[in-house]
């Protein structure tokens, strides 16, 4: 039997049974009987680990199939992702504050190194930094003398009315709240004198807003000159006061200043008779060459101090029935 036929006899054992098998040994002679034993020992040893192979792979995959199936779910880290989102957010809360915190610090260390409330201001220079509109004196305006004619009118009548019995401005607490009826009065009589109107000033968010510098806007119609009005009461010799009797306290969305006017205030004195006050004369003044001061304070109402956090102790003392 030559070596190609022991070659394929040896690979054809894959698919022999026994019988055939040994009827290929019978017919072997010598070597070749060696090298069919050599070829079919290798190829049923192959065969073995083959199948081998497939049982482990097999065992391997029954236990991870019971392993999957038996084992307890695992519960999403949604708590855990929630903690350490709430530790982020309260670090970053926390450097967020220390930054504020810092920045404050400077800028209360450079206000002080300024010394701001020592210092002296054109109003010219601060209403139109806030406002962005000019401040125009009044010895440049065509409408001038006509304004000021309408104003002396109007008030040289005003003056006795408010002075006389039965006056609304008698009635009330303080001299202070009188202010408020030489406004309506010169708002009324103002807009009554052809050639002149007078209104309250809109903010620069379009509201109407009384409270605020300033309190009246006047408009020449002929020449459309525009003059901002603010009357002020005052008592009789207090006019060399260093009390402060002037605020302008801008704000973006509430600022009345909207348009290039003249600035006049309207200072009204009186006697200080407390409830039977006379007033006694009136001045006009343009504001264009005041000076004004920066006051910087820190201020907190009862509501910022008086916190339930704040609050360490507190007691309320019953009032007895004698005391009452």
């Amino acid at each position: 039997m030559d070596g190609e036929k022991i070659r394929s006899a040896g690979i054809a054992t894959l698919g022999v049974g026994r019988s055939e098998y040994r009827g290929l040994v019978a017919t072997a002679e010598g070597d070749e009987l060696g090298r069919i034993y050599s070829i079919f020992s290798n190829t049923m040893a192959e065969e073995k680990k083959s199948r081998l192979l497939q049982v482990i792979c097999g065992i391997l995959l029954i236990v991870a199939i019971l392993f999957i199936v038996t084992r307890e779910p695992k519960r999403p880290a949604y708590q855990r992702w929630k903690d350490q989102a709430e530790l982020l957010e309260k670090a970053s809360e926390k450097s967020a504050a220390k930054a504020r915190r810092s920045s404050d610090t400077e800028l209360v260390r450079g206000l002080l190194n300024e010394n701001l409330s020592d210092r002296e201001f054109d109003f010219s220079v601060i209403a139109e930094a806030a406002s962005g509109r000019k401040v125009i004196p009044l010895k440049s305006r065509e409408s001038g003398d006509r304004v000021i004619a309408a104003i002396s009118k109007v008030m040289d009548g005003l003056l006795p009315e408010m002075s006389a019995s039965g006056s609304p401005v008698h009635e009330l607490g303080r001299i202070n709240e009188g202010s408020k009826y030489f406004e309506n009065s010169l708002l009324k009589r103002l807009g009554e004198i052809d050639g002149i109107s007078c209104e309250i000033p809109e903010t620069r968010g379009g509201s109407l807003q009384r409270a605020g510098y300033p309190d009246l806007k006047i408009t020449d119609k002929s020449s459309g000159e525009v003059y901002y009005l603010d009357p002020k009461l005052l008592e009789s010799g207090s006019a060399d006061s260093t009390f402060r009797s002037f605020y302008f306290a801008p704000k973006n969305e509430t600022l009345k200043i909207t348009e290039d006017a003249t600035h006049l205030l309207l200072g009204i004195e009186h006697d200080g008779n407390d409830g039977r006050w006379r007033f006694l004369k009136w001045r006009l003044v343009d504001l264009s060459d005041l000076k004004v001061r920066l006051k910087a304070e820190f201020h907190a109402s009862n509501r910022d101090i008086y916190t339930p956090s704040s609050v360490l102790e507190m007691n309320v003392i019953e009032r007895k029935d004698d005391d009452r």
